[in-house]
């Protein structure tokens, strides 16, 4: 059985490549649409500031030097009540403190980015304490009133969209495993108690701007794989048809609705 599990994720990470190889030149270029795009999400008062502003684009980075996968260079914040929420199919949420309470438009703005099939990952910058992410959990009841976060471990195909990895890690290695929010068979929201921006943050050299501990340089490895998994998930996972035009498919999806 771990055999044929094994070979089947090798296909499907196989059949994932290829699709995303044939994507025509001109649509991978950088800030095309289709491209993976770590939009980091901004709620009520909020900054995206500091050190770890410099993690969207080594992540897009990491992906395009080491797979086929398109992605922008130069990664957006996004506002959780705006519509531009919906042009996109992920949203990286970020932070050590408590996210405070979600607007009714903001509510609004995520029920309406899930409902369209959009991947929210929950990223806590400071998991010793893990008020962010009790917080975020607390506000995605309110947005998600009828699921309950649930453990994945490493048979998910997250661990295996790109890399097989046996746990998540980032700058801190964390719990071994990632919670998520189910729908419709699809993990839709992400939780990290990792802080895998801290692992991906780099200064104006190029050097890495937290120590990663405890495993140092080996641990920042598997940190980037994970958010490399992370990016293939998106891109061949929640929208196997047409994921290259995403934006397009949100807007169809809406007006079908």
């Amino acid at each position: 059985m771990a055999y044929r599990q094994h070979r089947l994720t090798w296909f499907w990470v196989l059949a994932c490549l290829l699709f995303v190889s044939s994507i025509p030149g001109k649509v991978r270029a950088m800030g095309d649409e289709g491209a993976f795009h770590p939009r980091v999400l901004i709620v009520g008062e909020a900054r995206f500031e500091g050190a770890r502003t410099t993690a969207p684009a080594r992540w897009s980075w990491e992906l395009t030097r080491r797979t086929s996968a398109p992605a922008r260079l130069a990664p957006t914040t996004v506002r959780a009540d705006s519509p531009t929420l919906l042009e996109e199919p992920f949203v990286w949420w970020l932070g050590s403190t408590d996210v405070g309470a979600l607007s009714s438009r903001e509510i609004t703005g995520l029920r309406a980015f899930f409902a369209l099939g959009g991947v929210l990952f929950v990223d806590d910058s400071d998991p010793t304490t893990g008020v962010f992410e009790r917080s975020a959990k607390r506000e995605l009841a309110r947005v998600l009133p009828d699921t309950n976060p649930v453990p994945l471990g490493a048979e998910h195909v997250v661990f295996r969209s790109f890399y097989l990895l046996h746990k998540p890690v980032g700058r801190l290695s964390g719990l071994d495993h990632l919670d998520a929010i189910m729908r419709n068979g699809q993990a839709q929201v992400l939780f990290s108690s990792h802080d895998l921006a801290g692992a991906l943050a780099q200064d104006r050299h190029g050097m890495p701007s937290f120590r990663v501990t405890p495993d140092g340089d080996l641990q920042r490895e598997m940190a980037i794989r994970l958010a490399v998994n992370v990016a293939m998930f998106v891109l061949c996972s929640n929208y196997k048809d047409d994921q290259v035009h995403a934006p397009i498919l949100m807007r169809r999806r809406a007006r079908d609705r």
